[in-house]
């Protein structure tokens, strides 16, 4: 791709040849990317109160994968034992550079700066959390059964736009069964609402009642329960562009399991060569089809925990389905900021579907975006 873009984009004559590579290196990246498994390493750092790292810890520890499991556990530990600190290390260097007794070293060090617990007494007894693991496995049965046909087979998935601004004039018991439900499938949020709307009350409020059967007296509901929010898109998107919107944290997010169910984009920036010019298609092809191929191999295996696993495989263009609940504010601010131009395309096309949502069902509010076009062909040597 990098070989491509050169071809198309030529170098200017005030731009130094290092900077021009790495811009179109960049480029090519953004293509490239959709190739990344989801067993990618990154990095995250966070600012956080002790009670919402309890939460936090206790939630980590119900996860269904392994490495999120331990990585509550580390978590758990790190804010239970002495703060890390380099000045008391050098200290103790220094120390043992003399003929001090170490008992008397490690006595004079604790006087001087003594080890700081961040948060021993709330995180220390952390424990995976019952009620979420419990309705996670009952509220996933419950809409294994309701999704069926009429020859009790999995109901199909029907097509579905990539951002779907949801009506705002729901009942909201439907909503709040239909939200229980949405992150243990992957319906369409529309699809899978006809459904709960179709049952009789009283089967609704069971659905309703399964997510509150095993709430502790400290529990707090289940994310699926913070409804009533005036914009709801249900997104569906590569798992690259939803890390970048899964940022965004003044809104309240239903994530659904990551799958091939959905398929898999393919990268198209305007103004920028698509696979096929840069003679890339097919390779491009045959390298999703391999890594699904290879999801499903481990999947369907008898590898222990084989379904979580697998969604290790999967690519970064692969589509994945997401629901946002948020407030005008948020929906103009998201819109805004992802779809400036120094933003990844496939995230901006995201953004640019919200604001075109919104507009359609408030065209008054139209004047209030400051929205950059996404189909514009942007200078690719800006970054």
């Amino acid at each position: 791709m990098f070989e491509a873009l050169k071809q198309t984009v030529p170098c200017p004559e005030e731009m130094k040849p290092e900077a021009y590579a790495r811009t179109l290196k960049a480029r090519a990246f953004d293509a490239a990317r959709y190739l990344l498994p989801l067993a990618t390493n990154t990095s995250l750092g966070q600012i956080v109160n002790a009670r919402t790292l309890e939460t936090q810890v206790s939630r980590l520890l119900s996860s269904e994968f392994a490495e999120i499991r331990g990585l509550g556990a580390k978590l758990r530990s790190a804010a239970s034992e002495p703060a890390w600190n380099v000045q008391r290390d050098r200290l103790e260097e220094m120390a043992g550079e003399g003929a001090v007794d170490p008992a008397a070293t490690a006595e004079i060090l604790n006087e001087l700066m003594p080890p700081v617990r961040t948060a021993p007494t709330l995180v220390k007894y952390a424990e995976p959390n019952e009620y979420l693991m419990n309705s996670r496995k009952e509220l996933a049965a419950a809409a294994a059964a309701l999704m069926r046909d009429a020859e009790g087979n999995p109901a199909p998935i029907y097509p579905a736009p990539v951002v779907d601004l949801l009506d705002d004039d729901e009942d909201l018991e439907v909503e709040l069964a239909t939200s229980l439900l949405y992150g243990c499938c992957h319906y369409s949020y529309r699809q899978l609402r006809g459904a709960v709307a179709a049952l009789p009350g009283t089967r609704r409020n069971e659905l309703l009642k399964l997510g509150t059967t095993h709430r502790g007296r400290h529990d707090e509901l289940l994310r699926a329960f913070h409804s009533g929010h005036g914009f709801r898109f249900d997104i569906l998107m590569d798992i690259g562009a939803f890390r970048d919107m899964h940022r965004h944290r003044r809104c309240v997010q239903l994530i659904q399991e990551f799958t091939d169910v959905h398929g898999y984009e393919e990268p198209v920036c305007p103004g920028q060569p698509t696979l096929a010019e840069a003679g890339l298609d097919g390779a491009y092809k045959a390298a999703m089809d391999a890594a699904h191929a290879a999801y499903r191999a481990l999947r369907d295996s008898d590898e222990p925990e084989a379904a979580h696993s697998a969604q290790y495989l999967l690519p970064m263009g692969t589509r994945c389905r997401a629901m946002f609940k948020m407030d005008f504010a948020e929906a103009l601010y998201i819109a805004e900021l992802r779809s400036g131009i120094a933003g990844h395309f496939s995230y901006r096309l995201v953004a640019w579907e919200m604001y075109r949502a919104v507009v359609a069902r408030h065209p008054a509010l139209k004047g209030m975006f400051r929205i950059e076009d996404v189909h514009v062909p942007v200078d690719l040597l800006k970054r």
